[in-house]
């Protein structure tokens, strides 16, 4: 018999630049994509037995093994007094995508649980909850999408610390999903065992990018869509270099910049994933879309750069 329930909410996230440098203590830009969402329901029940977490999609509810979920309900509820409690997750975030859908899939349950036991729990600790999930799911996790999943504005995440992006201009991000998953860990481990064999090339790889990183920032604060544009796409040309990006992704790239997007770049861990594209105006923006589409992309989303300043976040 159910004794209680609760509910949380979490949405996907965007890295413009800096995956894999953020692993290394330098700085990574990221996004919220608030229209991507994951939810979770947890339910309590009088019954003993172990908890379970369950994911409902368009072909019905199957289990969704996670040992991250599991060792979050064990500090949350402290075992429970042996009763058991189900948690059912509804996800818009495509799995494998550079999205943060496990990150977010963590959060939700973490919100959901504290709601069904009433505990108040500070964002901190919220995050690090978080953390043990991804930890668990992918080995080494910067936090970044720890904490961009929860975020209303642009961050700017560095060593574990983040802060808001002011955003001085109006403009839209295209998000393009090639329909392959990415590989994140294989990507962290080709970019670890490239630098192993040139350690000189590691240092230049990560000032390189960092310097884009902070210079995107000013951009967007300073309201320089174009400037920002530019980051993405040479950030785009390092991590093809390093064998990160795939055939698709590149295409993809030169498609949207040739439909007029102010810059591209691949998203995510790499090879695989979703491409991130900045357009200047709507028409713009439909006009990347459909080239994405034409070259290969299975959906796109649009998120206005603007809605940050409208809602003051």
């Amino acid at each position: 018999m159910r004794t209680a329930s609760g509910s949380g909410r979490a949405h996907a996230k965007g890295i413009l630049l800096g995956e894999h440098t953020v692993l290394y203590g330098s700085p990574a830009l990221a996004i919220p994509l608030p229209r991507l969402t994951m939810t979770a329901h947890a339910t309590q029940f009088t019954e003993p037995g172990p908890d379970s977490f369950l994911m409902r999609g368009p072909t019905g509810t199957t289990p969704y093994p996670c040992p991250g979920l599991l060792q979050i309900a064990e500090v949350l509820t402290g075992g429970n007094g042996g009763l058991r409690v189900e948690v059912v997750l509804e996800s818009e975030i495509p799995a494998g995508r550079g999205l943060g859908s496990s990150a977010a899939c963590a959060r939700a349950v973490v919100l959901a649980l504290a709601n069904l036991l009433g505990h108040e729990l500070h964002p901190q600790e919220v995050y690090e909850l978080v953390q043990v999930a991804e930890n668990a799911a992918h080995g080494r996790a910067s936090g970044v999408d720890a904490i961009t999943t929860g975020a209303v504005a642009p961050l700017l995440f560095e060593n574990g610390v983040a802060q808001h992006v002011q955003v001085g201009f109006d403009g839209l991000f295209v998000i393009a999903d090639s329909g392959v998953a990415g590989r994140t860990i294989d990507a962290v481990c080709m970019v670890h065992k490239a630098f192993e064999q040139r350690p000189r090339a590691s240092g230049k790889f990560a000032n390189t990018v960092s310097e884009l990183v902070r210079s995107a920032a000013r951009d967007f604060t300073g309201g320089n869509p174009s400037g920002l544009g530019r980051s993405m796409t040479e950030c785009h040309a390092i991590l093809r270099d390093l064998g990160l990006s795939t055939t698709l992704i590149d295409t993809m790239a030169a498609a949207a910049v040739s439909a007029g997007a102010l810059g591209a770049k691949t998203g995510g861990g790499g090879l695989g994933g979703c491409l991130i594209a900045l357009a200047q105006e709507g028409k713009d923006a439909r006009r990347v879309s459909r080239a994405l589409r034409a070259a290969g992309a299975v959906r796109t989303w649009t998120v206005p750069v603007g809605r940050y300043t409208r809602d003051g976040r």
